[in-house]
């Protein structure tokens, strides 16, 4: 079981209170699918992802994003047990889907990107420090039904 201090604990139910998830999730997923395009072979059925200006404008694309970022919410409310939290989405995942669990380190360092650029200032080394356990912690539970 993972140890939250009290400055993690409030610093993420901090961020996830002040960020847009109408934008922070569709831009994270966006950005993971330009930067890392081997990552598109999961959303075939999303239409066109030929480029940039295609992926950030495509509905489906901006859809999941909003999923993925409820998904990290819901992660939020169980810090105490996401991975029992999250026992659905592993096997979804990995069972299911047969996505390469090596993406999920690949968007939750693109949503870091997305975070940081919306927080500015605000986003110190210490905040980044905490999200970025958290993600790791999302991570590792989703990777849980992998093997």
């Amino acid at each position: 079981m993972v140890q939250w201090s009290d400055f993690e604990r409030a610093t993420i139910q901090d961020i996830f209170s002040k960020i847009n998830s109408d934008f922070v999730g569709p831009a994270a997923l966006s950005r993971c699918l330009i930067v890392y395009p081997w990552t598109q072979r999961y959303f075939g059925s999303f239409g066109n992802l030929y480029n940039a200006d295609a992926i950030t404008s495509n509905p489906k694309v901006a859809a999941h994003g909003k999923v993925v970022l409820a998904g990290l919410e819901k992660a939020v409310k169980n810090m105490d047990d996401i991975k029992t939290a999250y026992k659905d989405l592993s096997v979804l995942h990995s069972e299911k889907l047969h996505v390469d669990p090596d993406n999920f380190n690949l968007l939750s360092d693109c949503l870091t990107i997305v975070v940081a650029s919306q927080m500015g200032d605000a986003f110190t080394a210490d905040v980044q420090a905490a999200f970025q356990k958290f993600l790791a912690v999302a991570v590792a539970s989703l990777r849980k039904q992998y093997h």
